[in-house]
């Protein structure tokens, strides 16, 4: 695990890049998949980090998007703003993050992660149902609860179930991380 100087000095370039309603978002998401985490079992440090980076380039214009990570499919070239994922995930890494989980979380917190990474289900859920949003307290509640497998799954159903109805493209990965978690 990463020193307690370098995640504080991780947050505060976060704090820089960011607005400050998006940083109020990323504190909640941050502070909230570390107690996920750790009813889970799992480091909640670690899921704390990942919190802090999530959208750390979720204000990033669609053309920087694309600079940073070129479109492996149609949604992603259509939506560019899905790529913020993947786009945080390389200024992890820019900035001395090595942990292949926590570097998942980053990226998969968009469209879902694999579900033996609790750090990755704990900041998924986190973003879903953190109270700023004031939906899905009840995916809150259980994932609190130590119930991180049944949040997930549900926060992924959820997910695909809004898509489906906007009439929105689903992310393929988004599809595996659905059928993963029914698995």
């Amino acid at each position: 695990m990463p020193s307690m100087d370098f995640t504080r000095q991780i947050a505060e370039r976060v704090r820089e890049r960011v607005s400050p309603k998006r940083w109020d978002h990323i504190v909640r998401v941050a502070e909230l998949a570390r107690k996920i985490a750790e009813a889970a079992g799992a480091d909640g440090e670690r899921a704390w980090l990942a919190g802090i980076l999530h959208d750390v380039a979720r204000e990033l214009s669609a053309e920087e998007l694309l600079a940073l990570c070129t479109p492996r499919d149609e949604v992603e070239a259509m939506h560019p703003r899905v790529l913020h994922g993947c786009a945080g995930r390389k200024i992890a890494v820019e900035w001395g993050v090595s942990d292949p989980e926590v570097l998942e979380a980053i990226e998969g917190h968009v469209w879902g992660v694999s579900p033996d990474n609790p750090v990755g289900m704990a900041v998924y859920v986190a973003d879903t149902s953190e109270p700023g949003r004031g939906v899905n307290e009840d995916l809150r509640e259980l994932a609190l609860a130590g119930e991180l497998d049944r949040a997930y799954a549900e926060a992924v159903a959820r997910k695909v179930a809004y898509l489906r109805a906007k009439g929105i493209p689903i992310h393929p990965r988004t599809l595996k991380a659905y059928a993963e978690s029914r698995a």
